[in-house]
Formats: C-alpha cells, structure tokens, sequence
C-alpha cells in the first residue's frame, strides 16, 4: 500500500481509503462477522484511513466500525467522521455540531476522532458554517476532540469560497466526491489552487456514485441526467465486450493521481476488498481509458445540482453573504 501526506497535517493516508457507509447497511444487509473480517483484512493490507458519518444508515456505520476495531492500536488506523447532516437532515449549529460529536465518539469507542468533516455544506447557509460551524470545530479541536478539520460538498465552487473566507490554515483538507472520475474530472481545475493553499484532497465516488458499475442500471435515486446514465451504461458494456470491468478500471484510474490524498471507496465484504485491492495495485490500459471516454465524450464532467440552489453556481446560484 502506498500512502500520501494529507496537506500539512503530518498525516500519511492509503491511497486507498475505507468508505464505512456500507458497514451502515446504505447498501443492504451486511453480515456482522464478514464486516469484521473485511476491516481487519483491510488493515493488514494496510488501509489506514477509515470514513464514516453519523447520517450513513442513521448512526449504524460509526457503531459498526467502533466494534469492528475494538482491540486495533490506535495508531494503526486514522478515522474521519462527520458534522452537519444526520439521519433526520442537516444542522450546522454549533450546539448540534457539539452534542454531535459527543455522540459520534461514544459510538466510536474513541476519545478522539482524526478528522472532522463538516458534511455537504451546500445544504446549509454557507455563511454560518463559515462563522459558526468551522470555529465549533477548530474549538473542538482545541479541546482534544479532534486533530484536523475538513469539509465536504459536491458544487465544486463552495471549495474555494470557504477556503478564500477563513485566515491560511484553518482547514485541513476538502473532500469532494464523484468529480475525479473516468465520467468526471472537474476536480483537476481545483487541485493546483488546492495544493497552494497547502490542503489535503480526498475524494470519494470513484464510481460515480454506482455510475460506473457493470450490468447494473444506477438506482432510481442517483441524481444524474438520463443521458449521463446511459452513456455510462454503454461504457460499462464496451468494456464488458472487451473482458474488463468498468468498476475496477475506475477505480484504478482514480487513485493513479498524485495530488489526491486518498480515494474513498465503500465497502463491507472482503470480496469487495479483494477486488478494491487489485483494481488499487493495477495501472489503467490507456487503450482502455480512450475507449472509454470516446464513449463519453459528450458527457464528460456533466454532473448534477446538489443542495439549496443559491450555493451552486454551475447551476445559476450565486454564493453570498446573507443568501439564505
């Protein structure tokens, strides 16, 4: 396993990260004694970076994986949790964010969490997290809870935003999910800003959110534009005509590059593991790769609104003091 500095935190992070929704059962029924098996395994492969959140399957994934460590030293593992959005929807007050983390660590079984990442911001007034829910956290870091501070959110703007708005250092790290894909490399535009400002990047959804599964149609839910869905659909049968997975070439796309931390992909089976691991340890054909975007060529980076409109520009919001 290799691992990468996360900014200037002192932190080294697998290439490879831990996504814990699945351990919440977000995905389906998950086996206790699988589970188990898969995180121990991931550990001795020699993930260290491990990702939940309070809003995956309402509390269940922090508490499956405070079990599923119990008795791991705890410098083998680094741990980032969530504030911000719950099972019952977002709440970005510091009173919330204080109870929150309480509750998070019990379920933990830790007395500090690495990381704290203020969860999806674009749901919420970006002003108050600037003025009430970063410094929560940087107290609450102060106070032992925590080591490092990082947000997350889809519309790539609200990165700079933020980051533009807090004195240099402040934060810690970004997390962006589902744009540092083969369907979706809008990331890129950012990392050059982001490495200037000394930041670490993590990025989740390497598969789109399940965009860039084989034979299986993204669920009704996913947000995406018809077009992009079946764009991706016809990805995924071009490269099952030519004996490949879309899913692992994807994945081993999106952990090739350098700039990245870490890449964040779910998981609670050790055959997802196994997988997860060989598709991390290979290097992408480029024919494949070529293939590939050919297909998607007039979708790439498409991706969809999230959150309260006003906080996404690619979608005619406009972020501002006082816009909500």
């Amino acid at each position: 396993m290799q691992y990468r500095p996360l900014g200037k935190t002192g932190l080294s992070l697998s290439v490879l990260g831990f996504g814990g929704a699945p351990l919440g059962g977000v995905y389906g029924v998950v086996e206790e004694t699988e589970a188990i098996r898969t995180v121990h395994a991931a550990l001795d492969a020699g993930v260290n970076y491990f990702d939940v959140a309070p809003f995956y399957g309402d509390t269940a994934a922090e508490a499956a994986l405070g079990k599923y460590l119990q008795g791991i030293a705890r410098e083998k593992f680094i741990v980032s949790t969530k504030v911000g959005r719950y099972g019952n929807g977002f709440d970005f007050s510091a009173s919330r964010i204080r109870r929150g983390v309480h509750e998070s660590l019990a379920r933990l079984g830790l007395d500090y969490a690495d990381i704290l990442i203020i969860h999806d911001i674009e749901f919420g007034d970006i002003q108050q997290v600037i003025a009430e829910s970063i410094p929560t956290v940087r107290d609450l870091i102060s106070e032992g809870k925590a080591r490092f501070i990082g947000f997350s959110g889809l519309p790539l703007a609200i990165f700079p935003h933020v980051l533009d708005a807090v004195p240099a250092g402040t934060i810690d790290l970004i997390l962006s999910y589902a744009h540092y894909t083969i369907a979706d490399t809008s990331l890129d535009t950012l990392l050059p800003y982001l490495q200037a400002k000394e930041v670490g990047i993590i990025n989740a959804s390497p598969l789109g959110m399940g965009l860039l599964t084989p034979n299986v149609t993204a669920p009704e839910w996913h947000p995406a534009p018809d077009e992009l869905r079946d764009a991706c659909r016809k990805a995924s049968d071009w490269c099952a005509s030519v004996g490949v997975d879309i899913a692992d070439l994807a994945l081993a796309f999106s952990v090739s590059r350098p700039e990245i931390t870490s890449t964040l992909t779910g998981m609670a089976k050790m055959d997802e593991l196994s997988r997860n691991l060989a598709a991390y340890d290979s290097v992408p054909a480029p024919h494949l790769l070529q293939g590939v975007r050919k297909i998607l060529q007039s979708y790439r980076d498409l991706s969809w609104p999230s959150g309260f409109p006003v906080n996404d520009p690619e979608y005619g919001g406009s972020i501002r003091e006082g816009s909500l």
